[in-house]
């Protein structure tokens, strides 16, 4: 599932693009999301200069984002990069538009909001994107990749987890937002009723073997791109492994494989 020309950070211009052969590797590099979930902007600079010859994009999340602000976002940004802001803007319309707004004047290229504020909370956040040159892309979050069915129940909810993301992602759609954050479970039934165009990104991302953590819906690389994903977040498998790098692309070569399959 190519990504959309208009979030690869080479795209600058234009002119039609000079016909490509195609480079699974740079695919792949172009669809690896690295979590920069660490405590401070010196440890997420540390990262980035041992990741970037491999890694394009990054996403900051609430840790890095309370720890050093805004500020954290801007040498990443004049560095080339592009940033997934994380931050899941959730309350009532009114502020979630004027969030999203302050957040598309950050230079990032992805933003997001909960799936589960409602109709009218995600109305106002696509409204709010309106007239914004190069807008980011605006991603809505159905069920967190933590959330178990025992979980999804004690919340109040009776549905499956993956019901209830399809009912969540059926209510974004009428809304105009095409782009989710959803497990790896999910990818297929996402794809399934997006279509093509469909932005899917994908966190719970694990290598085959490697420590779940607190995530519990989740799988390897390769298994979410060849359900339909166009992006995959990954964080402690890379930024906790010994040799980030190397962990980087270990992940990056397995990803190359499903996408050339």
């Amino acid at each position: 599932m190519p990504i959309p020309e208009r979030l690869n950070p080479s795209f600058a211009s234009a002119l039609p693009p000079a016909p490509v052969q195609f480079d699974p590797m740079e695919e792949a590099r172009q669809r690896l999301i690295v979590a920069l979930d660490v405590p401070s902007a010196a440890a997420a600079i540390d990262l980035v200069n041992e990741l970037e010859p491999s890694c394009h994009w990054f996403k900051v999340g609430l840790e890095l984002f309370v720890a050093a602000g805004p500020a954290v976002l801007e040498p990443l940004v004049e560095r080339g990069h592009s940033i997934f802001l994380d931050l899941k803007f959730h309350d009532i319309p009114n502020t979630v538009a004027g969030a999203v707004r302050s957040a598309a004047g950050l230079g990032v290229r992805m933003i997001n909001v909960h799936a589960s504020g409602g109709p009218a909370m995600l109305a106002a956040a696509k409204t709010a994107l309106e007239g914004v040159p190069d807008p980011p892309q605006l991603l809505a979050v159905t069920v967190l990749t933590s959330m178990d069915q025992a979980q999804v129940n004690a919340a109040g909810v009776d549905r499956t987890p993956g019901e209830q993301v399809e009912l969540l992602a059926r209510m974004c759609l009428e809304a105009g937002i095409r782009g989710f954050v959803c497990s790896p479970q999910e990818v297929a039934r996402l794809r399934a009723i997006t279509g093509p165009e469909g932005v899917l990104v994908i966190p719970g991302i694990r290598p085959a073997g490697g420590d779940i953590g607190d995530q519990r819906r989740i799988a390897t690389p390769a298994e979410a791109l060849r359900q339909g994903a166009s992006y995959l977040v990954v964080g402690r498998p890379i930024t906790q492994a010994a040799d980030p790098q190397a962990a980087a692309e270990r992940i990056l070569e397995e990803m190359a494989a499903a996408l050339t399959d």
